[in-house]
């Protein structure tokens, strides 16, 4: 799949959470995605003079809050998931593994409410958070939740399944 049929599939497919995409509509489109992000924000800068660039030592920090930006990424938001959405279930897994890292983030989130560290993390007292079983287990969490986007990403990129899955037929074994 070239690019442009990647990406006018994808726009086909705005709301179509079922079927399979291939790597090559996913990445495609996923490239359609980062080339627009860059193409809004410059576009932004121009016009409206919307990025903030901080420097400090050690660091630099681009802030963009232009309209185009915005726009791009509300009206790609629900296609790039639905393309996230067939490409694993391309690969033989539910879409539902594409939202692992936000379900991780949750899942820590409830767990910290829970256990009272978020209130000892708005005191300053961090290092309280981090003691005993519940540390650990925070710990545990948090290394879970820095794997967890490497994790999806390799699902993403693994080859079709061959033949027909649960999902439907396989994307290149499909004439166009």
């Amino acid at each position: 799949m070239t690019f442009t049929q990647s990406v006018k599939t994808c726009f086909r497919k705005y709301f179509t959470f079922s079927g399979r995409a291939s790597r090559s509509e996913y990445w495609w489109f996923f490239l359609f995605l980062v080339l627009g992000s860059i193409v809004a924000s410059i576009l932004d800068s121009m016009i409206f003079g919307a990025v903030e660039v901080d420097t400090g030592p050690g660091s630099v920090g681009v802030e963009s809050n232009g309209p185009l930006g915005s726009l791009f990424s509300l009206a790609t938001f629900i296609p790039a998931l639905a393309a996230g959405w067939r490409r694993m279930h391309d690969t033989g897994k539910s879409g539902l593994y594409l939202l692992y890292p936000l379900i991780v983030m949750i899942g820590i989130a409830v767990f910290a409410m829970f256990t009272g560290a978020f209130e000892q993390m708005s005191t300053g007292d961090i290092g309280t958070a981090f003691t005993g079983v519940l540390g650990i287990v925070l710990m545990i969490a948090l290394v879970v939740l820095a794997i967890s986007p490497l994790l999806v990403l390799w699902w993403l990129t693994r080859p079709s399944q061959p033949g027909p899955n649960e999902y439907g037929p396989n994307p290149h074994e499909v004439p166009s």
